[in-house]
């Protein structure tokens, strides 16, 4: 049995909510828009990757495991929690990276990525998205304009499948957060996230 943090009432259209590489499932990102979605009617579980439950454990930082053990890990949390029936899974960064290698799982019925890690910042050559010009579920990427690990500006270059739908934080990095000068503001931008991911959540649902 995997340890849970739980958002929204038990009936409510459920989304498992995955952590990005560097913290884990209570890090300050993950409860914002978690209890956000809770609010507009949708259940979120949040878990942690096994290296994160280890270092909850001792305190030690630990890179994140290897694709496979991830994968491993993240599909038996959708077969403990969807139960046989059609679940919204995603993540921040990794996390949504992670979701999307899984849109051919049974179970899952559509994907939010929120800061897709396309390539490493300064490194486009290292791209990681490739899968996604093939996806065939309906999936959601939420995207800082200034994301260091894909920006607005290089979408143009990104072959991407009918399935997915991209949708801009209006100046934002990786996590969202506007500069001071752009006039947008981070909890502004994290609303607005939490809005189009619940729009999307609960679309995807109302088709099942």
């Amino acid at each position: 049995m995997t340890d849970y943090l739980i958002d929204g009432e038990a009936d409510l259209p459920l989304f498992i909510f995955a952590h990005g590489a560097g913290a884990g499932m209570d890090h300050e990102f993950m409860s914002s828009v978690a209890s956000g979605l809770a609010k507009r009617g949708i259940r979120v579980v949040r878990f942690n990757f096994p290296y994160m439950v280890k270092r909850a454990e001792d305190g030690k930082r630990r890179p994140p495991d290897r694709a496979p053990k991830l994968l491993q890990a993240y599909q038996a949390v959708i077969e403990e929690l969807s139960e046989g029936k059609p679940v919204v899974i995603g993540g921040k960064s990794m996390g949504g990276r992670m979701s999307s290698l899984l849109a051919g799982e049974l179970n899952v019925a559509g994907i939010a990525c929120l800061g897709f890690p396309f390539h490493p910042p300064g490194k486009p050559e290292n791209f990681k998205g490739d899968h996604l010009a093939d996806i065939d579920k309906p999936t959601l990427i939420l995207q800082g304009e200034r994301d260091t690990f894909g920006k607005k500006e290089e979408f143009a270059e990104f072959t991407l499948s009918s399935s997915v739908k991209i949708e801009f934080i209006p100046d934002g990095d990786h996590s969202f957060k506007p500069r001071k000068s752009s006039g947008h503001t981070e909890q502004a931008n994290i609303q607005l996230a939490v809005k189009k991911l619940a729009q999307f959540i609960l679309e995807v649902y109302s088709e099942k």
